[in-house]
């Protein structure tokens, strides 16, 4: 019978995955709370849950604005809860209250990768409501203007590369390590 091996360190807090749309952000989260013995929770799994609709329905029907809310109410509360990781949909960092309660509740990782990276994963599946708009090359470039310099406000940033996730999870892992060798010193 095998041991499971020991995580390579114990998060004090949630650590958050925030990013663009097919950055990585569910992928990474899932091997990463594995790693790390930690629960996977999905932000946007949460809400559909919470709202009884999908979110391309919530957006349908009740606009940005309310599903924006309901994500809002979401991320805080399983920000309440003990540590695990946690991925966020990708506008959930752009809202002020949100971004507080993660800096207070956790620790925030910005999966960035390159636009053709984006187009490439995002052209895999049909259900963002925000690429329904139009070309999806041109909104994810207009997204990455406009929120690049939030994400930017996260406590880590690691690129988001193209290959094995586990070549991006190695790079989340060794930020995060040295986070908290920084905070422990």
């Amino acid at each position: 019978m095998s041991v499971p091996a020991t995580p390579p360190f114990v998060p004090p807090k949630t650590i958050v995955l925030v990013g663009l749309m097919g950055a990585g952000k569910t992928s990474i989260g899932r091997r990463l709370a594995a790693k790390l013995h930690l629960p996977f929770v999905d932000a946007d799994n949460e809400i559909e849950a919470a709202a009884g609709e999908t979110i391309e329905e919530i957006f349908e029907k009740r606009g940005e604005a309310v599903f924006r809310d309901g994500e809002r109410r979401v991320i805080a509360r399983l920000l309440e809860g003990p540590p695990h990781v946690l991925a966020t949909g990708g506008g959930a960092f752009m809202d002020p209250q949100t971004r507080a309660a993660i800096r207070a509740h956790g620790i925030s990782v910005w999966l960035r990768a390159d636009l053709d990276l984006l187009v490439d994963r995002v052209g895999r599946r049909s259900n963002r409501p925000l690429l329904k708009r139009g070309d999806p090359r041109t909104i994810l470039g207009e997204l990455m203007e406009k929120r690049h310099p939030v994400y930017a406000e996260a406590d880590l940033v690691v690129d988001s590369v193209d290959g094995p996730p586990e070549l991006t999870l190695a790079r989340v892992v060794d930020a995060l390590k040295r986070h908290l060798e920084r905070q422990a010193a």
